[in-house]
């Protein structure tokens, strides 16, 4: 036995007693953990502990695949209603750190909603669906951003919203990759669902619903919102907004409709100090990863912004307990990356000299290629006490501010991101305005009329994609290799 695999078994032979989970929602942990707003007197003010806690925990059922349905087994259906319902998360029985990341698993591919969100279940046992919103489906029939759950028997629901519906992507070759940057085209299959709906449904009530809907991206204290504009948009023009969202971007909850952001790769997620586009959220330990994912999946909706009260009632229905928050943290904590076919060759280790020349290591430091930094967006100066409590760069890069300033995730800043795993990632920056490494390389990007490879914009003109200028003006050989150089990170 060799010491390597000696020393990985010890790990996860570990014992883990459910004594040492951190308790999630503390004040104190809350009131440090998300790095204040560009306007600070509209930074969110989270719940209590106590209101937190009266919150019913959620319980993660045993769910199945589903498949597409030309590859969905014979008789699939019927075995699945002849399931009982069986619990299939217990602390207790969770003993060593082994046991706790395949609990983790279970957690990330458990659904917390059971109505349409993105897809329902008769559209999901619908070709024409897969081909009309681009679903991808693995190499195995199935269809990983969505399982079936038997919580009672002989009733099967279609479940989604889980991590795995925006955190797993389905490679060229069919392989699915938990934690990568997604590729569910969830914006588009919701205009789908929508436009549909408006066949049946009066215009005037679905305008109004989907109104009131997007009323959770308007920024409160902000003057000249952006997000304000779908109050007077058509439902036409708000549903061709999000058909123009990507694969690999999504209007989740609390960013916007209109200025989407890239969806994150969270394979590697521990090496990072700060989380979102904007860095809001300070990642130092464990306890702050859960905080996030109950934050993101749980009470996001329940924050009150300066004197604008939260958009849901006072308790939600569910949020995931401390062990499932900490089973799940581990679990993403383990995630590694696909093996990478792009050989580390002589063409690579060019482009890695011309990395370090041109200054690219400053700021996308090895062995983490990132300083894990902050970078203040145009329009934003950082105050004096943020110099002392977090990692600033001196540095700016002059992409668009918008994101960092006008939506509820605004704090000023955007975080230097890692190139590791770009070569599997796409669309890049963070609304995903390119498609490729080779597009953001191309100083066409900085041109008004530049028609994006990636996230278009609502009204799908050309627009420029400005900022992060290095690498711009290289020789067409020396991009070329280093393009090389980061596709083998």
């Amino acid at each position: 036995m060799t010491l390597v695999v000696a020393l990985l078994l010890a790990s996860t032979a570990a014992s883990v007693n459910t004594s040492e989970v951190p308790r999630t929602w503390t004040e104190a942990a809350v009131k440090a953990f998300e790095v204040p707003l560009a306007k600070p007197l509209y930074s969110p003010v989270h719940i209590s502990e106590q209101d937190y806690y009266r919150i019913p925990t959620r319980t993660i059922y045993r769910t199945y695949p589903v498949y597409h349905p030309s590859r969905e087994p014979a008789g699939y259906q019927d075995f699945l209603k002849q399931q009982e319902p069986q619990i299939v998360f217990d602390p207790a029985k969770l003993k060593t750190s082994a046991d706790w990341i395949a609990a983790g698993e279970l957690v990330f591919n458990s659904p917390v909603s059971f109505a349409p969100v993105f897809f329902s279940a008769q559209d999901l046992r619908d070709p024409s669906f897969f081909e009309k919103t681009g679903m991808p489906v693995a190499k195995d029939g199935t269809i990983p951003f969505a399982r079936w759950v038997i919580r009672e028997k002989g009733k099967v629901e279609l479940g989604s919203m889980g991590c795995n519906t925006c955190h797993t992507r389905v490679m060229p070759d069919g392989t699915a990759v938990p934690g990568a940057q997604g590729n569910n085209p969830g914006d588009r299959q919701g205009a789908y669902m929508l436009r549909r709906a408006a066949k049946f449904a009066p215009p005037e009530k679905l305008l109004a619903q989907v109104r009131t809907f997007a009323k959770q991206f308007e920024v409160p204290g902000l003057s000249d919102d952006p997000n304000r504009a779908t109050a007077s948009m058509t439902l036409d023009e708000i549903l061709k907004a999000g058909e123009t969202i990507p694969p690999g971007v999504t209007a989740r909850s609390h960013t916007s409709m209109l200025l989407p952001p890239q969806i994150p790769d969270i394979i590697g997620v521990q090496e990072r100090k700060f989380l979102d586009h904007t860095g809001l959220v300070r990642h130092g330990s464990i306890g702050d990863l859960m905080r996030y994912s109950t934050l993101v999946q749980d009470v996001i909706g329940l924050a009150r912004y300066g004197d604008t009260p939260a958009a849901q009632p006072a308790r939600p229905g569910q949020r995931y307990s401390d062990e499932q928050l900490y089973a799940l943290a581990e679990y993403v904590y383990s995630l590694r990356p696909p093996a990478n076919p792009n050989k580390f060759d002589e063409t690579a280790v060019r482009g890695q000299k011309i990395f370090r020349r041109e200054g690219c290591n400053t700021c996308h430091t090895a062995p983490l290629y990132t300083n894990n930094k902050l970078i203040p967006a145009d329009g934003f100066e950082p105050p004096a006490d943020h110099l002392r409590y977090f990692a600033i760069s001196s540095k700016r890069v002059g992409t668009d501010p918008r994101y960092a300033l006008q939506t509820r995730k605004g704090t000023g800043y955007y975080k230097v991101p890692s190139l590791k795993g770009v070569w599997y990632r796409g669309p890049f920056e963070h609304h995903g305005s390119v498609a490729t490494l080779e597009d953001w390389f191309d100083p066409a990007r900085l041109r008004d009329d530049y028609q994006r490879t990636g996230y278009t914009g609502p009204d799908g003109q050309g627009h420029a994609v400005k900022g992060h200028e290095f690498g711009l003006n290289l020789p067409a050989e020396e991009k070329k290799a280093l393009i090389a150089f980061l596709r083998a990170l």
